[in-house]
């Protein structure tokens, strides 16, 4: 008669060390399999995004950026915490340098330093980020809005439909978007028409990637049912085709966003984008390019705000890409 073994014995710890690891790398639709519960397509997607570390910490640091921006010098009419204007002028304290110190925690006077002016850089910066998260946003959304409906659209109805949009696309898409997005944006009157105009510019890759899901699933058994019963055509690509593409249209429009707020930097930059007395982060960088050398913080805020609004952006697209598509199984790192 076989002798049971010791539940402390070395076999069973490595057995069940061994177990622990393999269900750790399980992806999330394994373990729910093993659970025995139910779970609707929102939690699951919630669960895989969970997951997706690099996701997460990019979100909570866009999350802070943005709360910092729009609290510290407050937004319109709110006032913000932070008690210094972007506009106003002072005293330089201790030579115009940062007075941010990180042991002991300290912001002090300036914690990002003054321009060559006087300005507070602080608030200068923290008005530059507003600018560019409104528009990077804007344009996210409405340039999210314009391509899914053409790419839905022309994909649907293909024919001379499908022709005459995708002609428009490919007349967009040839044309170089920094040096169209120069010519329009010389016309722009403020920050929310040079968002509208980049809108128009940039809804050319997500339209392309809309209209080859909805060529895929129209010809599905679902599609065919719908019209068989008499649906009309709004009703099919909006209430049946596109919720089945809202993935890939989720992760484009964060990737836009990100190409956005490069592409509004490079255009203020040049002096083409957001114009004084108003700023940005681009225009930051391309008003004190020369003080590199002798203020080195007049460009590296700026810079390093746009390069982690970036790639947080970028993290958070991943994540979310990895979320919304169930073939994104990956295991536990």
């Amino acid at each position: 008669m076989p002798i049971p073994a010791d539940p402390g014995s070395p076999q069973q710890i490595h057995s069940s060390a061994a177990a622990t690891d393999l269900e750790e790398r399980y992806s999330v639709e394994k373990k729910l399999d093993l659970s025995q519960k139910s779970y609707s397509q929102g939690q699951l997607v919630r669960r895989r995004f969970i997951r997706h570390k690099g996701a997460i910490v990019s979100l909570a640091f866009l999350l802070f950026v943005t709360a910092m921006a729009f609290t510290s010098i407050g937004y319109g009419i709110i006032p913000g915490w932070w008690d210094k204007g972007f506009i106003l002028t002072s005293a330089q304290v201790n030579g115009g340098r940062p007075t941010l110190e990180l042991w002991p925690p300290s912001l002090g006077e300036h914690p990002f330093g003054q321009d060559t002016i006087g300005k507070d850089y602080f608030a200068l910066t923290m008005r530059g980020t507003q600018r560019s998260l409104i528009i990077a946003f804007t344009v996210g959304l409405l340039s999210t809005l314009i391509g899914t409906t053409i790419g839905a659209i022309a994909g649907f109805y293909r024919g001379w439909v499908e022709s005459v949009l995708m002609r428009i696309t490919d007349l967009f898409i040839v044309i170089p978007l920094l040096v169209l997005a120069a010519v329009v944006g010389q016309y722009a009157g403020g920050i929310w028409s040079l968002a509208v105009l980049l809108s128009v510019l940039t809804w050319t890759g997500l339209a392309r990637l809309v209209r080859g899901e909805v060529l895929s699933l129209r010809e599905r058994e679902f599609v065919t049912a719908a019209e068989a019963i008499g649906t009309d055509s709004g009703r099919i690509i909006f209430r049946h085709i596109l919720p089945n593409t809202i993935g890939t249209i989720i992760v484009s429009a964060t990737l836009a966003i990100a190409s956005v707020i490069l592409l509004e930097s490079s255009l203020s930059f040049l002096g083409w984008g957001v114009q004084p007395p108003d700023t940005s982060l681009g225009l930051l960088i391309s008003t004190y390019q020369n003080a590199f050398l002798t203020r080195p913080w007049l460009f590296w805020w700026p810079g390093m705000l746009i390069l982690a609004i970036a790639l947080c952006v970028n993290f958070l697209g991943d994540g979310l890409r990895d979320a919304f598509d169930p073939r994104q199984n990956r295991t536990a790192d």
